[in-house]
């Protein structure tokens, strides 16, 4: 069969360095840390005190207080994000056929402060079991899916994606897929995550995974950097409208960029460390170039998983040198979680966006934070250090990998009709 053509019509941001598309583009022009001590709650015992939080974010301006109290941060943030995006695809605008307008979300935790909250007041009491009708429905990964649908009236494909910090780029991937196979119009995609709180600090620092630069937060995500120490936990949502060509150009639809791949892979190799060859990493990049039925020489711009910790830096680098071969000296790569921090099952959102808006504006967003060469890497190779780069980017691909070995990667083109 003639698979269908997949765009991009719509995006939605809420991330560290910004609160709307916009601002987040302008944040990663300006090479800006989302990084600063928790204001959420009382870090000082915390082996990690500071994070990439949301700044100056009130979702009272985005929803009544009546309906906040019934989500949890994480749908939150994906109905902020789906609701920005669906406002700049004007996707509704048209009266389109709602039963094939779809949502499928990402999220690698789901409502863990709910579950938090509720098991902090079941166990403070007498023991009497009195919970939060809410509960549940707050706290389950899917909910915010059913939450956007329901805003929206959307009665498509409608389900969530969980494959830890990949979770954002598997509902991508899933929503392109079906809609080239013509199962859909439309699908609002994307992930959100909100797992600043105690138990997503605790959680990561026991598994030593987080960066510890107490004293110099803004500067502690330094992906490739020789004393990189560990990831900077994020928080925020990123949606994206895909829509099937024909339908996004019956309707005078705006189009950002073209969905042309995606690739999975498994490491089958450890709970948590990446394999250290990169072999999962290598094995979703060559699925997702075939996927899109290019040549490797035909990327311009890698956004790289590139969390800023010791082993998953280099078996990245390992991997994109084994697919790209020569052609890898002349790649852009960059970590924009250098500057957000890492959003887990939110991160391949924020970071498709990024893409995207690279591939539209020919500029790609820098890594910063970089202060001594890893001898372990290759110097030859354009991390895209300190300032963002002007140059032509036809193609983007954008990875993300998640702890049990999941790794995925996704690849957008300039638009051409």
């Amino acid at each position: 069969m003639q698979l269908k053509r997949v765009v991009v019509t719509g995006l939605g941001a809420l991330t560290p360095i910004g609160n709307t598309v916009q601002e987040y583009w302008e944040g990663l022009m300006a090479g800006k840390s989302g990084a600063a001590p928790i204001k959420q709650f009382d870090a000082a015992l915390f082996k990690t005190q500071f994070a990439c939080e949301l700044k100056d974010f009130n979702v009272e301006d985005h929803m009544d207080k009546k309906e906040a109290r019934k989500l949890d941060q994480f749908s939150q943030y994906a109905i902020v994000t789906a609701t920005e995006a669906m406002a700049d695809a004007a996707l509704l605008e048209s009266n389109p056929n709602l039963d094939r307008i779809g949502v499928i979300w990402g999220s690698g935790v789901g409502g863990l402060k709910t579950f938090q909250e509720e098991a902090r007041e079941y166990f403070s009491g007498d023991g009497t079991p009195r919970f939060n009708p809410f509960f549940i429905p707050k706290m389950i990964a899917d909910i915010a899916a059913g939450h956007i649908s329901i805003k929206y009236g959307l009665r498509g494909p409608n389900y969530v994606c969980v494959s830890a910090c990949a979770s954002a780029t598997n509902a991508i991937i899933d929503a392109f897929n079906l809609i080239r196979l013509g199962k859909a119009d439309a699908i609002v995609t994307g992930g959100s995550e909100a797992g600043v709180n105690e138990m997503g600090m605790g959680g990561f620092n026991a598994l030593k995974a987080l960066s510890t630069r107490n004293d110099s937060p803004e500067t502690a995500s330094r992906p490739f950097d020789l004393d990189r120490d560990g990831f900077v936990l994020g928080e925020g949502s990123g949606c994206l409208i895909l829509e099937e060509y024909e339908h996004a150009i019956k309707r005078g639809a705006k189009i950002y960029a073209e969905v042309i791949g995606g690739g999975m892979s498994g490491d089958a190799y450890h709970m948590t460390a990446p394999h250290p060859d990169g072999l999962g990493a290598r094995n979703t990049m060559l699925a997702a170039i075939e996927d899109a039925e290019i040549d490797p020489s035909e990327i311009d711009y890698v956004n790289v998983h590139g969390t800023s910790t010791p082993l998953g830096d280099i078996a990245e680098v390992k991997a994109i040198q084994h697919v790209f071969g020569e052609h890898a000296y002349n790649l852009n790569i960059s970590s924009t979680k250098s500057m957000t921090g890492h959003l887990l099952g939110a991160a391949g959102a924020i970071e498709a966006v990024a893409c995207v808006l690279a591939v539209k504006n020919d500029m790609v967003p820098p890594t910063i934070n970089h202060f001594t060469d890893d001898p372990e890497l290759d110097p030859k190779l354009n991390f895209t250090f300190h300032q963002p780069q002007a140059r032509t980017v036809n193609i983007a691909l954008s990875n993300t990998f998640g702890f049990g070995g999941h790794n995925t990667s996704i690849i957008v083109k300039k638009f051409k009709a």
